[in-house]
């Protein structure tokens, strides 16, 4: 397996790194591979357990994988060209390999189905979310891509089922600071420069609940979740939003997060193409399919 240290990462050293990343590895498995000599760097040697944190970095390792719980639920191909795959991904699927989630991601599911050994993600979209989501095919071209997003060229936008609330004035542009933290598993609001924005619009409403549709100008984590709980309506699902509650069992898919990245526009930087996808999933608490 093969692991490419986050550039914006802090950590002193790249076991502290791969002890918080691998979350699903058994207790004491990263200090055993480390001093095994089972992680190497890209020279072939052995990385020592205090070698420094170095952004960018390689390292490569054999790790037996646990059991995952199946995602029931497929990935839908949108869009397959020479360059990018956009794939619909359902609920309660990962995006890319993290933690204890490996075999279970779209990514994996997608070289093995499409026999694309190369692809990568463009961006991630978390776990609990469904929707759309960019995969480049050729690695020397994933950068034009991935720099499609940090440079906010591509439109999102989402959809979302919330509580309705009256006296809440819609549409409106919510501006704010998030922050989070290392190891806590909810961001926040902080006083200070707003670096998150988010446009809610309100598209119908019925038996006191609301469609909501979100167009975020920034990507910060779990920025919609927390814009939309900020205005006192959060995100039906969501198990983070307005309180952390206690995970679902193992196989528990009945209350999905309701929230769905519904389409994509971009240009594409390799051919010029102008790009529009669409997802075509519903979310269950407004269609009445499946929300328990």
């Amino acid at each position: 397996m093969r692991v490419r240290l986050p550039a914006d990462g802090a950590w002193p050293t790249v076991r502290e790194h791969l002890v918080e990343r691998l979350t699903g590895a058994a207790p004491g498995m990263v200090e055993a591979m480390f001093h095994a000599g089972g992680i190497v760097g890209a020279d072939g040697r052995a990385v020592p357990p205090d070698a420094p944190y170095r952004p960018g970095m390689f390292v490569w390792f054999h790790r037996d994988l646990p059991a995952e719980t199946p995602v029931p639920f497929p990935v839908t191909v949108v869009h397959r060209d020479a360059h990018i795959v956009v794939a619909d991904k359902p609920h309660f699927l990962a995006t890319t390999p993290r933690g204890s989630h490996v075999a279970q991601t779209a990514l994996a599911r997608l070289r093995h189905e499409l026999g694309i050994p190369t692809l990568t993600a463009a961006h991630r979209l978390d776990r609990l979310t469904a929707g759309l989501v960019l995969f480049t095919v050729r690695p020397e071209e994933r950068g034009a891509y991935q720099t499609l997003f940090r440079d906010r060229r591509v439109r999102k936008e989402y959809e979302a089922v919330a509580p309705y609330d009256a006296s809440l004035a819609l549409p409106r542009t919510v501006r704010s600071r998030i922050v989070k933290e290392r190891g806590a598993l909810a961001a926040r609001e902080v006083e200070g420069e707003p670096n998150a924005e988010t446009r809610v619009e309100l598209l119908e409403r019925r038996d006191g609940l609301g469609r909501y549709r979100l167009l975020p100008r920034t990507g910060q984590t779990h920025q919609l979740r927390v814009h939309l709980n900020a205005l006192g309506v959060p995100i039906l699902g969501d198990p983070l939003y307005p309180v952390v509650t206690d995970p679902a069992p193992a196989g528990d898919f009945r209350r999905p997060l309701q929230l769905l990245a519904r389409r994509l526009e971009f240009t594409d930087p390799v051919t010029g193409v102008e790009h529009a996808f669409t997802s075509g999933r519903t979310l269950a608490a407004w269609s009445g399919t499946g929300w328990a």
